[in-house]
């Protein structure tokens, strides 16, 4: 887990796939807050923010107490800009029969808003959304090219991504996603709806049970950039992750 930056108030690290960002059910030491705090022997060491045990890049940590606050509070009034990269097939956009999806550059398919109502159940492991009042809004742009996939399921989920393109094979792009909210699972949801599920994605379109210790297919998805205006010094902040889309 590489320390992008540090400081006396802050520590900041490239997350990887499949480590959890803190204790929860049967992840405990093996995680991005105790491997922290058992580094620098540091007990009071918090996270600023979360990210999901299977999505990787910029991480905040807080290192003094009486700044945790100012820190978490720049995440939770969404004052940091978080970019996310992910790869997804590249395909005509799907129109899901709920929210809104707008072209923010016509006739260009991309880049797009995304806008929908996301609701989470507890204990219910996927995220859906309803009709109602968007509570979600993610910006998605298109990028390059980076392989080519089987599909598998209902069609819409993808594995073995490979550099040779065969009759099978659908093409996989990378895609940029600016959340302007942060619901569970957003841009996995999200990108569902599009028709353009993430690579790796365990739990959409379809749940898919892995062994624990199985990490031969990370969910392709990286929280690449983070900036903001540091709560204390004022200075402006700029964090870049160096996890590769399909590194296998």
């Amino acid at each position: 887990m590489p320390v992008i930056y540090e400081d006396a108030a802050i520590i900041v690290v490239d997350k990887p796939h499949f480590l959890a960002t803190m204790p929860r059910g049967m992840w405990y030491r093996q995680t991005a807050l105790m491997r922290l705090r058992e580094r620098y022997g540091e007990p009071q060491i918090t996270p600023a923010h979360r990210l999901d045990r299977a999505t990787a890049g910029v991480l905040v940590f807080v290192r003094d107490p009486a700044l945790r606050g100012a820190y978490q509070t720049l995440f939770q009034d969404r004052r940091a800009v978080k970019t996310y990269e992910c790869a997804a097939p590249l395909k005509p956009v799907r129109h899901p029969s709920t929210g809104v999806v707008r072209a923010l550059e016509p006739p260009r398919p991309f880049p797009l808003e995304r806008r929908s109502r996301i609701v989470k159940t507890r204990g219910v492991l996927q995220a859906r959304e309803v009709r109602g009042e968007p509570n979600a809004h993610t910006v998605i742009d298109r990028a390059q090219l980076l392989g080519y996939a089987h599909t598998v399921g209902d069609g819409c989920g993808v594995r073995d991504v490979h550099r040779v393109h065969d009759a099978r094979a659908v093409p996989i792009a990378r895609y940029v996603l600016t959340p302007h909210t942060g619901k569970t699972h957003q841009l996995r949801v999200h990108m569902h709806a599009l028709g353009l599920p993430i690579v790796g994605d365990d739990l959409y379109p379809t749940i898919e049970e892995r062994a624990y210790d199985d990490f031969s297919r990370p969910l392709e998805l990286v929280a690449r950039r983070l900036a903001f205006d540091d709560p204390i010094t004022g200075a402006h902040r700029v964090f870049v992750s160096s996890v590769p889309l399909l590194q296998r």
